[in-house]
């Protein structure tokens, strides 16, 4: 969980608990300047990036889930597209140019405040490495992906869905939230 700011960013003046008008939620309010702070989830990016039949994943180094293995991904800062933010954490954590595909999974995490979305992604080259935030990149066929050793339910989600999909020769996009494992939809989307 995110804590709710104590003090107003604009003024610097406490601020209160209350519901704004023309609003229904609790926020955080500024008596002083009147600033509502907003609290929203943060948002994730990655990609499946795949060279033949093989998936590129990290192993982390850092945590959480230290020397866990991930798709590369990660948090969307100011002033970037989900596509540049996508791309780019796949050079940030696996040294890989790629070429970015379709979405293919938009995962709610509620319980972490998060929304995780997964873009399919062609590999241009073999020329990868490890990041900062990685102690290994490689590549794995299906039957090699280390379930037991994932490092998010996201990702688990994500590679079980796109080998399900690959099987099938048609991929969709895959919406769900983690929380309710029973409330799952898939679009069909053009390969």
């Amino acid at each position: 969980m995110y804590p709710n700011p104590k003090f107003c960013s604009v003024c610097g003046h406490s601020v209160e608990e209350k519901i704004p008008d023309d609003d229904n939620r609790i926020r955080q309010v500024c008596p002083q300047c009147h600033t509502i702070h907003y609290i929203n989830p943060k948002i994730v990016l990655g990609t499946i990036p795949v060279f033949d039949e093989q998936i590129l994943l990290c192993k982390r180094a850092i945590e959480p889930r230290y020397g866990y293995w991930t798709l590369p991904a990660g948090f969307m800062e100011i002033n970037e597209s989900i596509h540049e933010g996508a791309t780019r954490e796949t050079y940030e954590e696996a040294g890989a140019e790629i070429e970015l595909g379709a979405p293919f999974t938009i995962l709610d995490v509620k319980k972490a405040q998060q929304v995780h979305f997964f873009f399919r992604a062609r590999l241009i080259n073999e020329n990868f490495s490890a990041g900062p935030e990685s102690l290994e990149v490689r590549l794995f066929h299906e039957n090699e992906i280390p379930w037991t050793d994932l490092a998010f339910q996201t990702v688990y989600k994500t590679l079980e869905l796109f080998f399900e999909d690959r099987k099938k020769g048609a991929f969709q996009l895959h919406t769900g939230n983690l929380d309710s494992p029973t409330s799952w939809n898939s679009f069909c989307l053009s390969a």
